[in-house]
């Protein structure tokens, strides 16, 4: 069983639920070290002081920011902690909101949560259940490694699921990013044949059918060098589809998604019915004129 990597509690009103915090997710890739070409030679890294050329220890390593001007503010790894937030022990909650309000650009990452202690388990499953009752997400702020961040806890069957959040003004608004929002139209042909392409395409989640062929492709391409064999090269990428070109692309792209479709169907298997089934359906039932002659005999 993993350790959690943050213990505590959730308080809301007066009510307090010991938890314990566990990842959710983890990332798959390819871990490279960097070497000097043509040799077997590892790069390392060195902290070095840019006037002198001088590797410098961590110990004597400071902190600082540019206020503007040449002046530098130096803070010293005590001050920093001065004003940080401590380890907290507390996941305060601080509303209940509806789980669409909120927008998924704001979640950063997933973490189980679970009871405390076999004591707690009744609190959390009641807060858990009551949650799901309503359809509401528990908003609320949380301390850990030093850092404050903003939460999101939601029902997940018998779970409490817990997202870190951005806060708002961590988000980037798109205007400033992109200096100004798209401003083009489509016809309304393109935009029915669209539509219809999108329809087409529909279907249930399932995240099982999606894998990340990349570092499929990075684990098969060691694999081959390892043993000395050529490397396939990659299609490139599409190139963009032509504004004089988009009615037939979407037609053609409309066409293949619903061959495709069809093709699916036809390879999944289809239930048989039983032996007793069958017999059940071929049985006819008694018709008005039988069942009359029945009674009169």
């Amino acid at each position: 069983m993993a350790r959690p990597i943050w213990t505590g509690a959730i308080t809301f009103g007066l009510v307090s639920v010991p938890v314990g915090m566990y990842s959710a997710t983890h990332e798959h890739e390819v871990s490279f070290h960097q070497y000097e070409k043509g040799t077997s030679d590892r790069i390392r890294y060195q902290r070095v002081n840019e006037r002198t050329g001088k590797e410098v220890d961590y110990a004597d390593i400071v902190k600082g920011t540019d206020t503007g001007g040449g002046k530098l503010v130096m803070l010293e790894q005590e001050e920093l902690d001065s004003v940080a937030p401590g380890r907290s022990k507390s996941l305060d909650l601080h509303a209940f909101v509806d789980l669409e309000e909120i927008d998924p650009i704001f979640y950063q990452k997933s973490y189980y949560l679970a009871p405390g202690s076999d004591e707690s388990a009744k609190t959390y499953a009641l807060l858990r259940d009551a949650m799901a009752k309503v359809g509401r997400a528990a908003i609320g702020t949380l301390v850990m490694r030093g850092k404050e961040y903003l939460a999101a806890i939601r029902p997940d069957g018998k779970l409490l699921v817990l997202e870190t959040m951005f806060f708002a003004d961590e988000v980037r608004e798109p205007e400033d990013e992109l200096g100004g929002l798209p401003s083009a139209t489509a016809k309304p042909a393109e935009m029915k044949m669209a539509v219809q392409l999108i329809e087409s395409m529909s279907g249930k989640w399932k995240p099982k059918d999606y894998r990340d062929s990349y570092t499929d492709r990075v684990q098969k391409l060691i694999a081959e060098k390892k043993k000395g064999k050529e490397v396939t090269v990659a299609e490139p990428a599409p190139e963009a589809t032509d504004v004089t070109d988009l009615m037939e692309a979407l037609r053609a792209s409309v066409d293949r998604a619903k061959t495709r479709r069809g093709a699916a169907a036809k390879s999944t298997p289809t239930k048989k019915k039983s032996t007793a089934a069958k017999k059940t359906t071929a049985k006819k039932t008694p018709t008005k004129k039988t069942t009359a002659k029945k009674k009169a005999a």
